[in-house]
């Protein structure tokens, strides 16, 4: 095989290459990706596909001998975007999973980044036995979030937090 049209093929490029215009050199380190203090719904787009994974989960927290249940409380299921990353880490002080007094996280909240998530945002309700479960998910990293209560009756809630991992239309099992 000849390299002549290969050549050819780079020297036309080259050519135009030299007609581009130029807007000088670009900024030190390259082109710098959005803050994650931003807000941007298309990082949310991936979070609306229909899928078919799922996640069954489970109120198990306990502190000292108290338990805790998430009886008709509201779970919510967030999708990770680089924006819900720093929200969690400032109301939750982690991005992994996190057991906060519920009154502590409402005080961070106007701390936290601002925009509007809620159409992004899955609901459901845990039941008598504090189980919950989410289907229909795509594939991707999310963060669910409930309210538990101690099951005496005494004390203040407690705001858990997980990071989830929904793959391979597999219900994925999740412990709070």
């Amino acid at each position: 095989m000849s390299r002549a049209p290969i050549f050819t093929a780079l020297a036309a490029a080259a050519v135009l290459a030299g007609c581009t215009p130029t807007l000088g050199p670009p900024p030190p380190g390259g082109p710098r990706p959005p803050a994650a203090s931003s807000f941007r719904a298309e990082d949310f787009a991936w979070s609306t596909e229909a899928g078919r994974g799922g996640i069954a989960g489970h109120v198990v927290y306990r502190l000292g001998k108290a338990r805790f249940s998430c009886a008709h409380a509201t779970v919510i299921l967030t999708p990770e975007t680089p924006w819900t990353r720093r929200r969690m880490r400032v109301l939750y002080r982690s991005t992994e999973a996190a057991a906060e007094p519920a009154d502590a996280v409402r005080a961070r909240t106007p701390s936290a980044p601002a925009g509007d998530y809620s159409a992004f945002v899955r609901r459901t309700t845990c039941d008598a036995e504090s189980r919950f479960s989410f289907s229909g998910l795509p594939d991707g990293a999310w963060y669910a979030i409930t309210i538990a209560k101690p099951t005496s009756g005494e004390g203040a809630g407690i705001a858990l937090m997980r990071r989830v991992v929904t793959q391979a239309g597999r219900v994925t099992p999740l412990a709070l």
